[in-house]
């Protein structure tokens, strides 16, 4: 039984050893695939300025007054000289992308591989994709220079909220945040002011973040007084001043 146990004991050491090797195999091709992400999105989007993410539902359907809502706000952004960047999905991504394409400014894709749902729209200029959510959502950050948020489910949440955190710590630079769709987000509007204000989580300067725009016209209206007001205050400012 000795022996046995010896030969065990050794045996578990042997399978440790294969098992940490092939992780770090693992771990390191996970991180080449990272760095290659973030090498990517660099190196397609880095110049293409200025530019607006849409978020919004992949469950939207193309019925939807949202859905129409969505290609007229990107058609409009497209034809002012914003490159449109959606999730390259399809509903409101879909919607984003047509709207954009064959307009003005390109049309751009951000794909993320999933088990479901998530299918590449044929109305994308630039297509890019990704395997981790986490790269993908820093390469809409770093180049956005807006972000119109429309109806959707907890991945447009964790988008919304992602960027407001980021802005709100100073980790990202203040730009428009704008909510299509007044009548869905008043109850989480709602919620934030009655319960997270009033128990002091977030400041009241912090609701100054969001915008709540339902008009195409007015929502790119709202991006471009935005920065006009940057340009008056410094008129020395440049093209870093914008950007990350």
């Amino acid at each position: 039984m000795t022996k046995k146990r010896k030969v065990i004991s050794s045996l578990r050491i042997l399978a440790g050893h294969q098992y940490n090797t092939t992780k770090k195999a693992d771990v390191s091709l996970e991180m080449t695939t990272i760095m290659s992400e973030f090498i990517e999105g660099t190196e397609y989007l880095s110049e293409i300025r200025p530019a607006v993410s849409i978020y919004g539902s992949a469950r939207i359907k193309t019925k939807s007054l949202f859905y129409k809502l969505a290609m007229k706000i990107a058609e409009k952004f497209s034809n002012a000289g914003f490159a449109v960047i959606s999730g390259g999905g399809p509903g409101i991504m879909e919607a984003a992308n047509k709207g954009a394409h064959g307009s003005g400014s390109p049309s751009i894709g951000l794909n993320i591989e999933l088990p479901h749902e998530q299918k590449k729209n044929q109305y994308q200029d630039i297509s890019l994709r990704f395997q981790h959510f986490f790269t993908r959502k820093i390469t809409f950050v770093k180049n956005s220079d807006a972000f119109i948020i429309l109806p959707g489910g907890f991945g447009t949440l964790d988008e919304l909220s992602e960027v407001i955190t980021l802005i709100q710590t100073k980790k990202f630079r203040h730009v428009p945040i704008i909510l299509v769709g007044s009548e869905f987000w008043k109850g989480l509007l709602d919620w934030i002011k009655h319960s997270m204000l009033s128990m002091e989580l977030i400041a009241d300067k912090d609701l100054d973040l969001i915008q709540v725009i339902d008009d195409p016209d007015e929502i790119l209206k709202a991006v471009l007084n935005f920065y006009e007001t940057i340009i008056e205050r410094e008129p020395s400012c440049n093209e870093k001043t914008f950007h990350l």
